[in-house]
């Protein structure tokens, strides 16, 4: 090794042409930012959907339709999910908000509502924020318990 073949270790050094450096380097004068306009200036910061002066696109497609502000989303779990987790024994007799983030059937603050697709043989206790009729029925009818948070 000799002073002629040092060179950094690889990945040590970044690779790309310093801008507004001189005019020797190339890069200098309107370092690569043209001529005049907002973009040349220092500080310029485009906001977020601006098209130059053009309508941005989400001011120009038309809204319609009502969002209620105060709805409550409910996260689905149906009966035969249930019965699939009993079977695989992953649930033993009682189901929670718990069991459920476990099983990643729900997020830990979301509301879960049991709904009525499917049979549920196994007696289980039921504690959740809400219950379809038929779910409640099936739930009950095999012995279990349904119970609203």
């Amino acid at each position: 090794m000799s002073l002629h073949n040092l060179k950094p270790a690889s990945g040590s050094t970044k690779n790309t042409k310093r801008i507004a450096r001189g005019e020797g380097s190339g890069r200098g004068g309107t370092s690569t930012r043209g001529h005049k306009g907002a973009k040349s200036r220092s500080g310029y910061s485009r906001k977020i959907g601006f098209e130059g002066g053009q309508m941005p696109l989400q001011r120009r497609v038309p809204k319609f339709g009502f969002t209620n502000i105060n709805r409550k989303e409910y996260v689905g779990v149906n009966l035969d999910t249930l019965q699939a987790l009993v079977d695989n024994g992953k649930i033993k007799d009682a189901v929670t908000l718990d069991v459920l983030v476990e099983n990643r059937l729900a997020r830990k603050n979301d509301l879960v509502k049991i709904l009525g697709r499917g049979e549920l043989t196994a007696k289980l206790n039921i504690t959740v924020h809400k219950f379809t009729a038929t779910a409640k029925a099936a739930i009950e009818s095999a012995g279990g318990e349904a119970v609203n948070l």
